[in-house]
């Protein structure tokens, strides 16, 4: 080989090494660009703190818009009842008028009135007024209350979804990893030619079917989570120990039917309906006007001024088909609302009857579950050691795990359902989530 053939193979071979050290940086820094992207989406994971019905319930009334315009409307009340007590029902209006003939036969005619008309209350008027304006000063609080329970009910109806849904996904991977110990169980004895290679195939097809269960659940857990998220607009974080807790059982503390801010609600808004058709029964015409004005005129060039005063009284007729019109419409509204928490009364009445008979039965059940998820844990423990002895097939031990596993998700999921069962017997009793 002489020098330009070794000069060349060691050209060949320094290319080589450069971009195996090329590779090997790309490599590493790869690996550095990984292992600072984890961190990263762990601490964003992390931020997402727990979050309590009660957090989750002000976060999403928060957002509300009576809850935004409740100020405005409390305002707007105010102003109502201050106008309600003043000394007239309008503002008074000046009245100023200029008469003259220049653009006639111009004789130094001229006229000049000023004048301020002052309007009157109508005999009942006022009195009516000022409680129309008390009456839908209570309305727009229990409008709120009766809004703030609405949001409640949505709230708890998101929340024990995403409980239900985080309950699927804990027994589904639990069940899975059980799935992989017996499918490694299997290979490791498949192996050493103690079971057949179809066990092991059937092993390996049950750690598949729980992979999928464990796909399904994580997929409806998200999908109940973003559900929460657009009514609190902050997500829970994935996994939490305390924010599964049930609501404090009402008990003895159950509230009185009447006092719901549902039925309070249609109270008020009757009593709003009612003064209005009180107020309607006293305006069968617009309001009289009180009139005070001084003239000064002359009626020629030359002349002395003259003035006068006049005090005069402006009383519309009353009555017709449009004073017709605003009593019927007030009567029509105060019936309808009438019925309507008529309505009400029997359906919370039905409903707070019909949670009651729920909780009752959930705690019946979940005793059952429980007695049920002790007896399966105990049979599993006595299958697995007979599977590992030889003494029971591997169809068998599936089933007995496949049983063991539903019956600790029936016993989770009934413990939730207990928990929602108490929350939507708060909500029948118009309770806010705590």
């Amino acid at each position: 080989m002489n020098h330009r053939t070794r000069t060349q193979v060691w050209l060949l071979r320094a290319r080589v090494a450069g971009a195996a050290t090329l590779c090997g940086t790309a490599v590493v820094a790869q690996t550095a660009a990984a292992a600072a992207v984890a961190p990263a989406v762990g601490s964003t994971e992390a931020a997402a703190s727990p979050l309590s019905l009660r957090q989750a319930f002000d976060a999403a009334w928060s957002r509300q818009p009576e809850a935004l315009a409740l100020q405005a409307r409390r305002d707007a009340a105010r102003a109502k009842q201050t106008a309600a007590k003043a000394w007239t029902p309008e503002p008074a209006a000046l009245e100023v008028s200029n008469r003259t003939d220049r653009l006639g036969n111009n004789q130094g005619a001229r006229e000049l009135e000023v004048g301020i008309a002052v309007p009157l209350w109508l005999p009942g008027e006022r009195g009516h007024s000022a409680a129309l304006a008390d009456a839908e000063g209570a309305a727009i609080e229990s409008r709120a209350s009766a809004a703030q329970l609405r949001v409640a009910a949505a709230v708890r109806d998101a929340w024990w979804q995403w409980q239900r849904a985080r309950i699927e996904v804990g027994t589904a991977r639990a069940q899975l990893d059980s799935t992989r110990l017996i499918a490694a169980d299997v290979a490791r004895r498949a192996k050493a030619g103690d079971l057949a290679r179809a066990d092991q195939h059937q092993a390996d097809g049950a750690v598949a079917g729980g992979e999928a269960a464990v796909a399904q659940a994580e997929a409806a857990l998200a999908a109940a989570r973003q559900h929460l998220r657009a009514l609190a607009g902050t997500a829970p974080a994935w996994s939490g120990a305390d924010d599964s807790l049930a609501e404090p059982d009402p008990g003895a503390a159950a509230t009185d039917t009447e006092a719901h801010a549902a039925l309070q609600e249609l109270k008020d808004r009757a009593a709003v309906a009612q003064r209005s058709v009180e107020l309607t029964a006293t305006q069968s015409r617009a309001n009289p006007e009180l009139m005070l004005a001084t003239t000064r005129d002359r009626g020629a060039r030359g002349e002395a001024s003259q003035q006068t005063i006049t005090l005069g009284i402006r009383i519309p007729f009353g009555a017709g088909p449009r004073f017709d019109a605003r009593s019927a419409n007030a009567r029509a509204e105060a019936t309808e609302i009438q019925a309507q928490l008529a309505l009400e009364r029997e359906r919370l009445a039905a409903e707070r009857e019909a949670v009651r008979v729920r909780v009752e039965a959930s705690r019946t059940q979940l005793m059952a579950t429980e007695k049920r998820a002790q007896l399966a844990r105990e049979s599993r423990g006595f299958f697995d050691k007979s599977f590992r002895l030889g003494e029971t097939d591997l169809p068998t031990r599936l089933r007995i795990e496949a049983e063991a596993a539903e019956a600790e998700r029936q016993a989770a999921r009934t413990r939730i359902e207990l928990a929602a069962a108490i929350s939507a017997w708060r909500q029948a009793l118009g309770l806010l989530p705590q």
